[in-house]
Formats: C-alpha cells, sequence, structure tokens
C-alpha cells in the first residue's frame, strides 16, 4: 500500500472521537495526516468536545483533549493532498464561514478527490455547495441544511453505525459510524488492508 497524504480541517471544539480515532486509524495504515486549522499553527492545540448519547433529544457534550495542530492552514496546497477529513462537533458552524476553508474544500471537489465527513462536518460542505446530488449522511440536525441544497439525504441506522459514499463524498452522521466511514474512505483512497 503506498502512502497517501491526507488532510485533516479542524477547529475549537471539534468533536474529540471524530478528529482522534480517524487521526489514529490514517496513521496505522501508513499514511500521512497534516491537521490544520484558520489562524492556529503548527504547534497550536484546538480543544475538541466528546458528543455522548444519553438518551436526551439530542447529545450531551462533555469536555475533550487537547488536539494539536501540525501544519500551517495557510500553507496548504490542495494539490498537495489524496483526500480530506471534515469532523464534526462544534467547529464546523464557523468554520464555515471561512472563504478560504469553502474554497479549499470546493478544490478537493472539484479534483475529484475523496472527501469524507461526519456529522456537524456536512455543514462545510453545504457552504461550499459541493453535494448537490450527492447522498450524504451527517447528524440529524443537520438535514434540513444538505436537503435545501439538493443533496440526498443518507438515513442513519438505528444505532448509527453505517456509512454512505457517493463518488468522492464519505459521509456517516456521528462517531459511531467510525469502523464503517474510515473503512469507505480507505478503500476510496485505494488503500488496501488484509486481515
Amino acid at each position: 500500500m503506498s502512502t497517501k497524504k491526507i488532510l485533516m480541517l479542524v477547529g475549537d471544539y471539534v468533536e474529540d472521537y471524530e478528529a482522534m480515532v480517524p487521526l489514529q486509524i490514517l496513521t496505522m495504515v501508513g499514511h500521512h495526516v497534516d491537521t490544520v486549522c484558520p489562524n492556529k499553527k503548527p504547534g497550536d492545540k484546538v480543544k475538541t468536545a466528546i458528543h455522548v448519547f444519553e438518551g436526551d433529544q439530542t447529545y450531551s457534550e462533555k469536555p475533550g483533549h487537547n488536539f494539536a495542530i501540525t501544519f500551517d492552514f495557510n500553507q496548504v496546497k490542495e494539490g498537495n493532498y489524496d483526500g480530506l477529513v471534515i469532523p464534526g462537533g462544534r467547529a464546523p458552524e464557523y468554520l464555515r464561514l471561512d472563504e478560504r476553508v469553502l474554497d479549499l474544500v470546493r478544490n478537493f471537489a472539484k479534483s475529484n478527490k475523496p472527501i469524507a465527513v461526519i456529522c456537524h462536518g456536512a455543514q462545510i460542505l453545504t457552504a461550499a455547495n459541493v453535494v448537490q446530488g450527492k447522498v450524504c449522511s451527517a447528524y440529524p440536525a443537520v438535514k434540513p441544511e444538505l436537503i435545501a441544497v439538493g443533496a440526498k439525504w443518507g438515513e442513519p441506522n438505528q444505532t448509527f453505525t453505517n456509512a454512505y459514499v457517493d463518488d468522492n463524498i464519505i459521509s456517516a452522521a456521528a462517531w459511531p459510524a467510525q469502523a464503517d466511514w474510515m473503512r469507505k474512505f480507505l478503500d476510496r483512497l485505494g488503500s488496501r488492508i488484509e486481515a
């Protein structure tokens, strides 16, 4: 398996599991991951939050870990990467207001490179207008935004463990789907893992 270079876009209060676990999975199989955040430099950290499903009408939020930034966002060039990972949490709600973030996502989409998005990360895809006509899953609260921009809703199963692939978009509703989500992302990258 050849090493792929992956970009991960995060911000303060990104969902902890949705950033940390994919980073660990991707590096464990030998890929290189640059983690970036607008207005942060290598060595800086972002705060994370853990979203817990406790039977309430929505998730609860607990403090997470600090997550390290490893590359300068201002130096990112889409052409240097094979794929993009956009975790959820609260970070996407404000990252989607950054025009450079949206341009970067549009460039990945135009190049038809794999974009793995989970939970509220789909808010960035809707703001970048790159999911029209594509099946996309997300945390159910994001469904109206996806439908409004012409995406097709990818319904999460009862345990939130399924992911969808539509061309270059690999999407899932929440962190319980990470095994399926990352498996499908690795497959789209051309990574082969054999037991």
